[in-house]
């Protein structure tokens, strides 16, 4: 079972739009004569602009290879692969309003108010093109480099894989005033593209399937994720509407989005918990050698830089070229400033791309044809000339951008020399503590226990709150792979502090020794000592805060171990049920409800039950904690892992940053789902 960080949809007042808020950003940014890119393609959208490629029989024998995987992921890419085919024609400048919404009987309907599929028969397959594209794989207008100079969707399998793995289809067009609608069954046509009357409104397509549920393990779409992902591209597409309607409930919920400042209000959403130490975001919209480039930046007052990367508005979590080039030319037209204002002289250091990004918010977007994505993920751009297109449109832009706005140049001139004040303190400060040896590994902490095993696979290292717990933990565990590190008290909230404060801070010294991986730009996966490292708290509010502060700690600064699936959190009972010599341990109160009624069964009732509620992991002998929470034959583990970053690390700031106004405003949306209150 799987711990994943997510933020929560905020269902109050669910449109969000944020109009013409930029307009003297955009003028500086975007130069006379130097338009951003057309990207409209061919406007006459007919059926010879459908290229076929290859058959539709392997998707249900090997659904996977298409989308991914069978379960809620691949689930949701069905949305994704409708949705981008209406996003398509939003980018090209043909579809203003896109809708998405979830039926009560587990359909998806899709409609936009783009050009319409056509219908027309098409040159090579003789049948209408809305057909082939449905029914042949790899058959559509965004192969064709024609009708699309730029596509979504990183697959692109479209409209055909989704037929194939849905039980049934049903597809509307409006086009040239008239209506035409098909349906299938499993990928198969029921009969021909049928006229069926007059268009009510203007062109549009409209997609109706439901998933099939002989081939996904489930069919439970999420509306967070798919609320997260319709906002992301309604950021990265400024001007269009998306809407989503989830009638599953009694009530159907509604939210719409509309953000006409696009890049801009992006950055300015995802830097919301933060104060930002200037008052103009910076903007640019060019092209450059047919790559259309848009960038957005703030900085704030907090230390980490938070940069989101796009390719044809498909997320780039690795980055790539386009993010190099923005980095390139952010350090070169900082230090270039700097100089001509005498903030840096002669023959002092320049400012390092560190330095720079300290306190960023950016937002990276580009638009090209034939987007190379590498890795095995597809979460890096690989193409070159992005490289070159963002670097020369944001130096450009940000020296126009420092001419205009000589005061917030200056306010972020003086933060990157205050970030490079504070790496250089803290490479100091680490330099003392490694010159005393206490990072080396050399010496383990001592208040570690440590587990004989030397093999990091085998070997289990439990992080635990208290001498008390760490006492019962160390006589209970198994010795040869299990080893016991007691923290005192509450860590220090890392969100908030700086480097070299966190390096002589005691408790995360003895972590940081004792995982062996080091930490900050020194830090090394391979050296990981423990590939399970597990967090042991109390099941009170007490316990649940330390819990909170380390999971911030690993995912600040130790993110490659939840990446790697090797971070968990202990699963400890609530309470001990006995009756003579049958004992249970149970989680919930819900689950000590139904047991004390399976015990008592056919008894005099459960007065005879001893119910023991365990406030602290300390109150359990080393026998029931080993045979409850440690035992690998019975216990349960939660695994830590990043379902959705972007959202994690806004939940991260709200919760652990100074900002008490995002905090309050959360707390108070998500009162009523409190289930642990202390009193």
């Amino acid at each position: 079972m799987a711990f994943y960080f997510r933020s929560m949809a905020k269902k109050a007042e669910n449109i969000e739009e944020l109009p013409q808020e930029e307009k003297e950003v955009k003028k500086v940014a975007t130069k006379k004569g130097d338009d951003p890119i057309d990207n409209r393609g061919n406007a006459s959208y007919s059926a010879k602009d459908i290229q076929v490629l290859e058959g539709l029989e392997p998707v249900r024998k090997r659904p996977g290879m298409y989308i991914g995987s069978t379960g809620s992921q691949g689930l949701h890419h069905l949305i994704w692969e409708v949705f981008d085919n209406s996003l398509d024609e939003a980018m090209a400048g043909y579809a203003k309003h896109i809708t998405v919404e979830l039926g009560k009987d587990g359909s998806v309907t899709v409609s936009d108010d783009g050009r319409g599929i056509p219908v027309d028969i098409h040159p090579k397959t003789k049948k209408s093109a809305l057909e082939t594209a449905a029914t042949t794989l790899h058959a559509g207008g965004k192969f064709d480099g024609d009708s699309y100079k730029v596509s979504g969707g990183l697959h692109g399998v479209g409209l055909s894989v989704v037929n194939a793995l849905s039980t049934w289809m049903k597809i509307e067009v409006c086009k040239d005033g008239s209506k035409y609608m098909q349906e299938y069954r499993i990928g198969k046509p029921l009969a021909d593209v049928k006229k069926i009357g007059k268009a009510e409104r203007g062109n549009g397509t409209k997609v109706t399937f439901k998933p099939d549920d002989t081939i996904f393990s489930t069919l439970e779409f999420e509306r967070k994720e798919i609320v997260g992902h319709l906002r992301q591209q309604a950021f990265l597409t400024k001007g269009i509407r998306i809407e989503i309607i989830d009638s599953r409930e009694d009530v159907p919920f509604y939210y719409s989005f509309y953000f006409e400042g696009g890049l801009v209000s992006f950055v300015q959403y995802v830097n919301s918990s933060h104060t930002p130490v200037h008052k103009e975001v910076f903007y640019v919209h060019r092209s450059y050698e047919d790559i259309d480039v848009e960038t957005a930046f703030i900085y704030n007052d907090d230390p980490d830089a938070r940069e989101l990367s796009f390719a044809n508005n498909i997320y780039t979590p690795d980055g790539g070229m386009h993010v190099t080039g923005f980095r390139t030319a952010l350090t070169r037209v900082l230090n270039d400033f700097a100089r001509s204002n005498n903030a840096i002289k002669g023959s002092d250091e320049n400012l390092t791309g560190d330095d720079v990004r300290e306190g960023i918010t950016a937002i990276i977007s580009v638009k090209l044809r034939d987007p190379q994505f590498e890795g095995q993920t597809k979460a890096r751009l690989g193409t070159p000339a992005a490289r070159g297109a963002v670097e020369s449109v944001v130096s450009e832009g940000l020296k126009e951008y420092f001419e205009k706005y000589s005061n917030d140049a200056k306010a972020i001139i003086e933060k990157c020399m205050l970030a490079q004040k504070a790496r250089k303190a803290a490479k100091a400060a680490k330099e003392t503590v490694l010159r005393k040896g206490m990072l080396e590994g050399m010496t383990l902490p001592g208040k570690l226990s440590d587990c004989s095993s030397r093999k990091a696979a085998d070997s289990e290292l439990y992080i635990v709150e208290g001498d008390s717990a760490g006492g019962s933990a160390k006589q209970g565990r198994d010795r040869r792979f299990q080893a016991i590190l007691p923290l005192k008290g509450k860590i220090l909230n890392v969100e908030r502090a700086r480097l070299d404060k966190m390096l002589v801070n005691n408790e995360i010294k003895s972590l940081v020794i004792a995982l062996g991986t080091a930490i900050s730009d020194s830090f090394d996966i391979e050296k990981l000592r423990y590939h399970k490292v597990i967090l042991m708290t109390d099941a009170d509010v007490d316990g649940a805060h330390i819990r909170t502060l380390l999971l911030t700690l690993f995912y600040r600064y130790f993110r490659q171990i939840i990446e790697g699936g090797f971070l968990y959190i202990a699963q400890p009972p609530l309470f001990r049920l006995q009756i003579g010599k049958d004992v249970r341990y149970v989680y919930t109160p819900e689950q000590k409800d139904t047991a004390i009624a399976e015990m008592t069964a056919g008894k005099k009732g459960e007065a005879n039950v001893n119910v023991q509620r365990y406030k602290g992991l300390g109150e359990m002998n080393p026998d029931q904690l080993w045979e409850t929470t440690m035992n690998p034959e019975f216990r349960t583990l939660l695994q830590v892992a990043i379902d959705d970053a972007q959202e994690a690390d806004r939940l991260f700031e709200i919760l652990m940053s100074d900002e008490v106004a995002p905090r309050k405003q959360f707390i108070q949306s998500k009162a009523t789902l409190v289930k642990n209150l202390d009193i």
